[in-house]
């Protein structure tokens, strides 16, 4: 689930009302009166929240994501299905002039958007099932991250408002997510796009929709037109490790002068790159450009960024990368002992949850360097072994 870092202010009113938790009901009648003092009409409000539901599958997915604790050569082996190859470049061959245009005015690669739209929902065949306004409303309500939901129930009572959005048949995914591209109701808001010409904005069944939206959407978030995202390249024995990671990024030219190299093509030596290591020193090595950084904004999981960037160089005709011969990763049980000691050390490691993310990555480098071990950030059983 793509998680945008969006903080609006939370309830008005009584010190004693809650923003979130406690009885579901008065939850909702919060939620009622806040979007009347916003301006929308009793009518309108109650229709909305008619039917309103507290969804106990969607707090089950939203505690079930243990797909992101696998490593990157076993997520992405699992996401780049040659299905989904074979689709990616049929959808680039049929929907050409769509792709021309949105090239033409947001600078988004066609294998980034047909990346997106692959995983997100098989190119539209999987967009979700879970009543969208529930989802939202039980997300809100739920204390793990209510900052982050509450702002789309207001988006989606707008949309319901213009006449867009149906509160009681609308579907999606179990974050509250509509559409081909899995866009949430804020961002339709302010991104969605016209893209088939007829007036509305349909990103459920309408490709052009969805698509011109998703580029905007990226182009909102920061992405620079007609610049690369990530390239393959191949690293010499003798690099410094400790330059490596998402952090650091240096000039390319740097790089080339360490002996860094692309595996096809040129590097953009215009451009600054942070070089990734997801598997260590010894296995895949990938230079991520500026515009990588705009993929956390859709998805906070570094898995899943670096896979769904690959997967859009392989849609325009990159190889497969060349997994190495990474040293063996821990097993989940084992990434959350490794997690604790790090945390008993001092470190952040964004929560002990089994995740090999950037900060538990940030860690684990850190150590290696204390230690005088090669700083690749790579997690094994010897720096286990060794806490």
């Amino acid at each position: 689930m793509r998680a945008l870092a969006l903080v609006l202010s939370l309830l008005a009113g009584p010190a004693a009302a809650q923003t979130c938790g406690g009885s579901f009901s008065a939850f909702v009648d919060q939620l009622r009166a806040k979007a009347l003092e916003r301006g929308h009409d009793r009518a309108t409000v109650d229709g909305f929240f008619r039917g309103t539901r507290r969804d106990a599958d969607v707090i089950a997915a939203d505690r079930r994501q243990g797909h992101f604790q696998r490593n990157f050569i076993d997520f992405s082996d699992r996401l780049i299905a040659q299905y989904r190859v074979d689709n990616g470049k049929y959808y680039a061959r049929q929907l050409d002039s769509l792709f021309d245009r949105i090239e033409a005015r947001y600078g988004v690669s066609r294998g980034v958007l047909l990346a997106f739209w692959a995983f997100e929902t098989d190119f539209g065949q999987v967009q979700g099932d879970y009543n969208t306004r529930d989802a939202l409303v039980t997300l809100a309500h739920d204390c793990r991250r209510p900052d982050l939901f509450r702002p789309h129930v207001f988006a989606a009572i707008e949309l319901f408002a213009r006449g867009d959005f149906d509160p009681g048949t609308t579907t999606g995914a179990w974050a509250g997510e509509i559409g081909q591209v899995q866009m949430l109701p804020e961002d339709i808001l302010t991104n969605g796009v016209d893209g088939d010409g007829d007036g509305r904005v349909t990103l459920k069944t309408s490709s052009a929709d969805a698509l011109m939206s998703g580029a905007a959407m990226l182009s909102d978030l920061g992405w620079r037109a007609n610049e690369p995202w990530l390239q393959e390249v191949r690293v010499p024995d003798t690099l410094d490790w400790s330059l490596t990671g998402l952090d650091q990024p240096r000039p390319t030219s740097d790089w080339a002068a360490r002996g860094v190299t692309a595996r096809t093509g040129d590097l953009r030596r215009d451009l600054d790159g942070a070089l990734l290591l997801p598997m260590g020193r010894k296995g895949p090595a990938f230079l991520a450009y500026p515009n990588f950084n705009v993929y956390f904004e859709w998805n906070k999981s570094f898995v899943y960024v670096l896979t769904a960037a690959y997967f859009a160089n392989i849609l325009e005709g990159a190889p497969r990368f060349d997994p190495g011969t990474p040293d063996p990763g821990l097993s989940g049980p084992e990434i959350i002992a490794l997690q604790e000691k790090l945390v008993a050390r001092g470190y952040d490691v964004g929560g002990v949850d089994g995740i090999i993310g950037a900060m538990t990555r940030d860690a684990v480098q850190k150590e290696q360097l204390r230690r005088g071990l090669p700083a690749d950030a790579w997690p094994t059983r010897a720096l286990l072994d060794a806490l």
